[in-house]
């Protein structure tokens, strides 16, 4: 049976080229980066140079680059860092009912310890109203964490007048960019934007590695205390292997797998529009991410479909992968209007540089037969 990998928002395979390049620094180049000797320096450099790389590829001059174990580490880092560091000027955030669980969850403990949250509603196509912000914003508003791109359904937010609003009114800007880096040009020297997290799993990297970067100035505490390791932000023995693979991994996706995989968006998009009492979920164009489509297949549930592609071959998902096993709906699509009903209908599928247009075309034939097969016996549609 052949197999169609759609779900790369939730991870991608490691390229090749990352696989050989981390290699040597599991068994031969093994040593502890904070060690003095020729082993330790040696693993010192490599870890450096692939900060360095990362820097360079988001013009991050004015930052600094954080390793964390992935974009959760580095979320909860900026959110509760910045927090417990600036309790002095006050205890408010603000954030959205979009972002990703570990944003969300990281702002309800902080709740719990004092702290306010506003979460700004968003647009059927998942926007925050900019006006809507800067009302929002206080005098005791320590940090806006708005993300770059949505995990779900593919929304690109405008970062540049979002960092610009917060700029103005003196707090600082935290995004996360785990889906969109590598996918959507990031320069934050152009941007304003003071932190920002990244991770390597989703560009054809390794999992348990990614990085929060901090504009020089922004007053953080560490989350976990030790030997002081990552500028004494992030204690503990740094993923030598890890890291070096990250550096290699934003190499991996060029300009022409960005438009490929556009392409290959769109023809699932217009596939799926044909199916009737089905839609797209979230923006099309430019202002979605290049591989994320979200559909609602109306009548039918979504387990149901993700299941009957499974049996011809094909992975997609009902949602982030972190939450993919939760009873509830999803979060984003009630937060953008659809009832809970229609966001149980819902699937997610992100291609990757390697599908093809047979791939899609074979996709979208099954998708078409599961939905008139479950609808047909769906109890749902007969009460229609």
């Amino acid at each position: 049976m052949r197999r169609i990998y759609l779900d790369h928002a939730a991870t991608t395979p490691v390229a090749k080229e990352v696989l050989e390049a981390m290699m040597p620094y599991f068994s031969e180049k093994f040593g502890n980066a904070s060690s003095l000797h020729s082993f330790g320096r040696e693993a010192r450099d490599a870890v450096e140079n692939s900060r360095e790389k990362i820097s360079r590829k988001l013009n991050a001059k004015e930052h600094k680059v954080i390793f964390t174990s992935g974009g959760t580490e580095a979320n909860n880092l900026a959110l509760k860092g910045v927090a417990f560091a600036n309790k002095e000027k006050g205890k408010h955030i603000i954030t959205t009912k979009i972002e990703h669980d570990c944003v969300l969850n990281a702002c309800r403990w902080l709740e719990k310890n004092g702290f306010e949250v506003t979460y700004l509603n968003v647009d059927k196509e998942g926007f925050i109203d900019l006006n809507e912000l800067e009302n929002a914003i206080r005098d005791d508003t320590i940090i806006v964490s708005i993300m770059h791109a949505n995990n779900e359904i593919g929304t690109i937010a405008d970062l540049k007048s979002i960092g610009k609003i917060c700029r103005e009114k003196g707090v600082y800007f935290h995004s996360d960019a785990c889906q969109s880096f590598c996918k959507v040009p990031i320069d934050l020297k152009q941007l304003p934007v003071d932190l920002l997290t990244i991770n390597a799993h989703k560009i054809y990297g390794p999992k348990g590695v990614g990085a929060l970067v901090i504009r020089e100035g922004v007053k953080i505490d560490p989350l976990l205390h030790g030997g002081g390791h990552e500028l004494g932000l992030r204690s503990g023995t740094e993923n030598v292997p890890g890291i070096v693979g990250f550096a290699k991994a934003i190499d991996i996706i060029k300009e022409k797998d960005v438009e490929h995989m556009k392409r290959l968006r769109d023809m699932l998009i217009e596939g799926f529009s044909a199916i009737e009492e089905s839609w797209l979920n979230g923006p099309k164009g430019d202002k979605r991410l290049c591989n994320n489509v979200n559909f609602t297949f109306r009548f039918v549930e979504g387990e149901s479909l993700l299941l009957y592609l499974d049996s011809k071959g094909i992975a997609a998902s009902t949602g982030s992968a972190c939450s993919t096993r939760a009873i509830e709906p999803s979060h984003v699509l009630t937060a953008i209007g659809l009832s809970a009903a229609d966001a149980r209908s819902s699937l997610r599928f992100s291609v990757g540089k390697d599908n093809t247009e047979e791939e899609i075309k074979y996709v979208i034939d099954a998708v078409k037969e599961g939905v008139e097969n479950l609808r047909r016996i769906s109890p749902l549609a007969k009460n229609e």
